[in-house]
């Protein structure tokens, strides 16, 4: 038999166990963009501190000009350059971490699953290896790098280009200027591959969105089967509220010997009272029913010796408005303490 076609969206839990297994839509162009804008960024306010410690660092170095090198001299300069290296790359390092791990955290939240890393045997099959060198998603993947660095490199050409025109001019610039125009260009070329890659990187997350939903599509029965077992088989599960209906029936008709009266319509309703004046604040309802049950309750007053008064519109409000093992509201007070009244003179007759 054909497997059945996955038609349907995944659900809640079939997206959770995805997710704890470490399946999540991510989308690697959108979390390398923001870790280079954010390092671009940095970079940009940064670069006037790298001058200086590069500018201090030449200066040390200059300062042993004519003095003999020993292994002492080399080793400090080794560490001062080290220092300055650290100093220097640490803070944009520590950026691009904490930009690694904002840019996965935004796309679908914070994740700790060691699944992912645990050793999977069957990823050592080289025919199953081959299979994915050769999917769908693969491909997907080389075209768009592809597309990426062409037009890229279209897009970088085109602004170069366009300062093309400028260069000879720059002859005529002091050398301060010079660098303010390389400056302001190489500004330019780099807004200008951001934007191209901000472009791939909002393609890439909304095809990895759609890619991931596709991927965890069910079928009919496979959502059948999901709810059978989160849920419950549904002919279990009435019978498991028929056999809790029983029990409950069953404990409320051995509760109608400890009433003290039963209230019924004569026929269709019957409610059991009972009233202890240590225990009780109000009268209580301690079994109810209709129709068959009703008579049964009326069955075991009789055996029982507890007085059956009818009182229609009582019983009927007693039915619906007081459950069981409830006391009965205010608003009953006096017609249930006029039947109580009653039961309890002829009780002591």
């Amino acid at each position: 038999m054909a497997d059945e076609e996955k038609t349907e969206q995944p659900t809640s839990r079939k997206i959770q166990k995805a997710r704890e297994e470490g399946n999540v839509p991510k989308s690697i162009e959108t979390a390398g963009f923001i870790v280079l804008f954010l390092a671009l960024l940095v970079l940009f306010f940064y670069v006037k501190y790298i001058a200086f410690y590069f500018e201090d660092f030449f200066k040390y170095f200059y300062s042993f000009i004519g003095v003999e090198f020993n292994k002492n001299l080399i080793f400090n300069i080794l560490i001062k350059g080290a220092f300055y290296f650290f100093v220097v790359m640490f803070p944009i390092f520590l950026v691009v971490v904490i930009a690694g791990i904002l840019a996965n955290v935004s796309q679908f939240g914070f994740l700790f699953t060691t699944k992912p890393i645990t050793p999977k045997f069957d990823k050592l099959n080289p025919f199953k290896g081959l299979k994915n060198l050769f999917s769908l998603k693969k491909m997907v993947e080389g075209v768009k790098i592809t597309l990426k660095v062409f037009i890229s490199f279209l897009v970088g050409f085109w602004i170069f280009m366009t300062f093309f025109t400028q260069i000879p001019n720059l002859e005529l610039m002091d050398f301060f200027n010079q660098i303010k125009w390389l400056e302001n260009k190489a500004a330019l070329i780099i807004m200008a591959m951001l934007g191209v890659f901000f472009v791939f990187a909002l393609i890439d997350f909304i095809y990895q969105r759609y890619s991931y939903k596709k991927s965890l599509r069910m079928s009919k029965q496979e959502i059948k089967d999901e709810f059978k077992q989160t849920e419950g088989n549904p002919e279990i599960k009435a019978k498991i509220r028929q056999l809790q209906r029983e029990m409950a029936r069953k404990r409320m008709i051995a509760e109608v010997p400890k009433a003290d009266v039963v209230i019924t319509n004569p026929t269709h309703y019957a409610v059991a009272l009972r009233y202890d004046k240590t225990k009780d604040e109000a009268p209580m309802v301690i079994a109810k029913g209709t129709n068959h049950l009703a008579l049964k309750i009326k069955e075991i007053a009789r055996e029982n010796g507890i007085m059956i008064v009818e009182n229609p519109a009582l019983a009927r409000e007693l039915y619906k408005l007081v459950d069981l093992d409830e006391i009965i509201p205010p608003k009953l007070y006096k017609a249930v303490a006029e039947i109580l009244a009653y039961v309890f003179r002829a009780k002591s007759k």
